[in-house]
């Protein structure tokens, strides 16, 4: 097979698959008989073909994917006029500080934003898959220890934490999270929109005025 029927079959893949393809996925379509190193060389060859159209070739966390440029997402967003559903601060700076602590106790969590964190809001993010727990601290009553996910680097379109930029508070960090959420927010329940100095709750953990699903 050819530089050009390869590269065709790997495009045809990518843009038919509903999820990003490993490498190694992708060798599969050539019965193992290009190695990784050919295939990432072909990759990066679709990637140049594709520079100057709408739609982009990128690498994320799992693999490899097809996507529309940032610059086009002002247009597409016109045939879904609706605005989707946002997060709460609270969603969003607990977001962002697992992102960027991780990984990390709820205990730390409510240390850093100085309220208490309700556990719907952990449940939320898990619920998206974006957060998940990975072991237990070492500590009176091994409290869970949060990370963030593949999913979660695949929805922001990275590869790796690394990418992420620098950034000092959790506020600032809340602000990324809110700018870089993906555009399929509108599959997820809509939150009650609550202001940056409002707490968590006000009568515990679990208290009724917690921000919750609407």
């Amino acid at each position: 097979m050819n530089t050009t029927d390869a590269k065709r079959v790997l495009e045809t893949a990518l843009i038919c698959s509903p999820q990003p393809l490993a490498v190694r996925e992708l060798r599969i379509l050539f019965n193992d008989e290009l190695g990784a190193d050919t295939v990432k060389a072909l990759l990066a060859e679709l990637q140049d073909d594709w520079a100057q159209r709408g739609v982009e070739l990128v690498q994320v966390a799992t693999g490899w994917r097809f996507q529309s440029r940032p610059q086009m997402r002002e247009y597409l967003d016109r045939l879904h006029p609706e605005k989707p559903p946002k997060y709460t601060r609270a969603v969003l700076e607990t977001l962002a500080i697992i992102a960027y602590r991780q990984p990390t106790t709820r205990g730390d969590m409510e240390e850093i934003r100085g309220v208490t964190i309700n556990s719907q809001i952990l449940k939320q993010l898990e619920d998206r898959g974006w957060v998940e727990v990975i072991g237990h601290r070492e500590a009176p009553g091994r409290p869970a220890l949060y990370a963030t996910t593949k999913q979660f680097l695949d929805d922001l379109g990275i590869e790796s934490l690394a990418q992420l930029p620098v950034l000092e508070s959790p506020a600032q960090q809340a602000e990324l999270m809110n700018a870089l959420a993906p555009p399929d927010d509108a599959l997820q329940p809509e939150l009650a929109i609550e202001s940056p100095a409002e707490s968590d709750s006000s009568n515990g953990p679990e208290g009724a005025q917690q921000a919750e699903l609407t």
